[in-house]
């Protein structure tokens, strides 16, 4: 069945699924949503994003729009699926822009929302939907998956995790393709704490392979870390078998040892003796772990889960500690059962 398919937000994920739905064998009609007017008509003259994916051409399917903000409900009420691909900091406000509207929404980003944000309580996605637009049939798209393969068509797996059983088929339907695979899961508060907290771990076994610490190290830091956000997710109500699957021990893995990760490639900067400020800024994209890991931290302190992985690399990122200070913490600890 073909669909009428809007992804909000030209960055390199969103572009990225953009351009995969687009191929689709069923003929879907995708268009790229970008509030950049020029950006938009770049992009479409081009047939490419020259700033997130400049070696990967758009198929014929994919058309770049934009509109004003005043414009955007209207325009999306026409689709029939919004995917959102806006930085998690950003989805509160398009919500609420969509908040009327009667068509699925999905959003990509992973991580919380900050307390800074006004928010106080460091939201997850899903829990910022239930704020401001509680009558969306909503859900998220996540698992491992590295923009650049996705949009080379290299196979992958994702997982289509909502409350609503037809807002996973609508994904499903959408995406599924030869090289992408989709898999519908209804443990959401599951797969949104692994797609967060992923990034936070990724951030210490990009700092462990910086200083050359080793393939055990980094085996234990996965390990322990998987853990980590077993009990905190299960603490917000998640299933535990959620973290074996794509979006917990799969996005982990990926995260933690792929080249291509941010948030690793953030660690390993920290490691060589660049800053924080510095680190960032070398990247030219948004490492979600950096602004997440004070949530992450936040929300297992008020319910008691104990996070020393995390907690390091909060320390780390705040300037407390130094790399080694770090790894001298963790290794410091004292003796316990596994379990």
């Amino acid at each position: 069945m073909s669909l009428k398919i809007a992804v909000i937000g030209a960055g390199a994920w969103g572009t990225a699924l953009a351009i995969s739905a687009s191929r689709h064998a069923a003929g879907h009609r995708v268009q790229l949503w970008t509030r950049d007017a020029a950006a938009a008509k770049a992009m479409q003259s081009q047939r490419s994003n020259q700033r997130y994916l400049p070696d990967v051409n758009f198929p014929d399917a994919l058309q770049c729009a934009s509109s004003p903000d005043s414009e955007l409900a209207s325009w999306a009420a026409t689709q029939d699926l919004i995917v959102i691909g806006t930085p998690m900091s950003a989805l509160r406000g398009m919500l609420m822009k969509l908040q009327d509207i009667q068509v699925p929404v999905a959003w990509l980003c992973k991580g919380f929302e900050a307390a800074s944000e006004g928010v106080g309580s460091g939201a997850m996605p899903h829990e910022v939907c239930q704020q401001v637009a509680p009558n969306i049939k909503s859900g998220a798209l996540s698992g491992p998956s590295f923009a650049l393969e996705v949009a080379r068509a290299q196979p992958t797996a994702l997982v289509a995790a909502s409350a609503h059983a037809s807002v996973q088929q609508m994904l499903v339907n959408a995406f599924h393709s030869p090289s992408l695979r989709v898999y519908a899961n209804e443990d959401i508060v599951g797969v949104e704490v692994g797609g967060a907290v992923k990034n936070v771990l990724a951030i210490a076994t990009g700092l462990s392979d910086g200083l050359n610490l080793g393939l055990n190290a980094r085996a234990a830091l996965i390990t322990r870390g998987l853990s980590e956000m077993t009990r905190l997710g299960v603490a917000l109500g998640a299933k535990a078998e959620t973290f074996m699957g794509l979006s917990g021990l799969g996005d982990l893995v990926l995260t933690a040892t792929g080249d291509l990760s941010r948030n690793r490639k953030v660690g390993l900067l920290l490691a060589q003796g660049m800053d924080l400020q510095q680190a960032v800024q070398s990247l030219g994209h948004v490492a979600e772990g950096v602004y997440s890991a004070r949530t992450v931290v936040m929300r297992a302190q008020a319910l008691g889960v104990d996070m020393p992985i995390s907690q390091g690399v909060l320390a780390l990122l705040e300037g407390k500690l130094k790399p080694t200070e770090a790894v001298a913490a963790l290794m410091g600890r004292g003796a316990k059962d596994e379990n």
